[in-house]
């Protein structure tokens, strides 16, 4: 279907808004707007995430399955608040094989097969082989992802937060500032590998935000 709305896409998001409802960030950087009166108006809702990676991926110039897929990019991997998953049959009913694809292509394997949680790296590690050779889409998808998580990460870094270590309303990230970049590094460099145009943008502002928080980093370790 043609045209400004896109059913898919609307379905993406709702089915993306429904199963990460009551989930949120690990932080926030910007001083809260409201108050509300249950105390989580300080949070920031995992929702927030999803549309800036869709519509990230949109502005570059990608079509609506990738747009639909970049909403749903988590939810094969993150657990909804009372701690279920959901499957890729589930998915694939929800919003049909494609957008499936590309959904699974940007999933860690959280678990190893005796039901036990996955190093941090290893899971990376088998992320970062998978974007060599995956669709180009699901390779937009996962910049988009990258860019905003590390642009969070550096407006948390320049407000004067210590993402590594946990505080009040907030978790500490899952490895390092060394490992950080590492993994930054390497999906810069497995993405490489694919030359759509629609990338370069993406993949230009992702390269910055590295560098932005080598210097960072650097500067908060002396």
């Amino acid at each position: 279907m043609t045209g400004a709305f896109s059913p898919l896409i609307e379905r993406a998001a709702e089915l993306a808004a429904e199963w990460h409802d009551g989930t949120y960030r690990k932080s926030r950087w910007r001083p809260t707007a409201f108050h509300r009166e249950d105390g989580m108006g300080p949070r920031v809702p995992v929702m927030a995430h999803l549309t800036a990676v869709a519509l990230t991926v949109q502005r570059a110039g990608w079509d609506e399955a990738t747009v639909a897929a970049a909403f749903l990019h988590d939810l094969l991997e993150d657990p909804s608040r009372d701690g279920h998953f959901f499957s890729a049959e589930q998915l694939e009913a929800e919003v049909g094989p494609v957008v499936t694809q590309y959904v699974r292509a940007v999933t860690e394997r959280t678990f190893a097969a005796d039901g036990t949680f996955r190093k941090w790296i290893d899971r990376k590690r088998d992320y970062v082989g998978v974007l060599k050779t995956a669709p180009a889409e699901a390779v937009a998808i996962s910049l988009a992802d990258k860019l905003h998580n590390l642009w969070t990460m550096n407006q948390a870094l320049e407000a004067g937060t210590n993402i590594f270590e946990s505080g009040p309303g907030r978790k500490r990230l899952s490895a390092g500032p060394d490992r950080q970049l590492w993994f930054i590094d390497a999906v810069l460099s497995a993405t490489a590998e694919h030359d759509d145009a629609r990338l370069h943008s993406i993949r230009t502002q992702l390269r910055a935000e590295r560098d932005r928080f080598a210097t960072l980093t650097d500067q908060a370790t002396r």
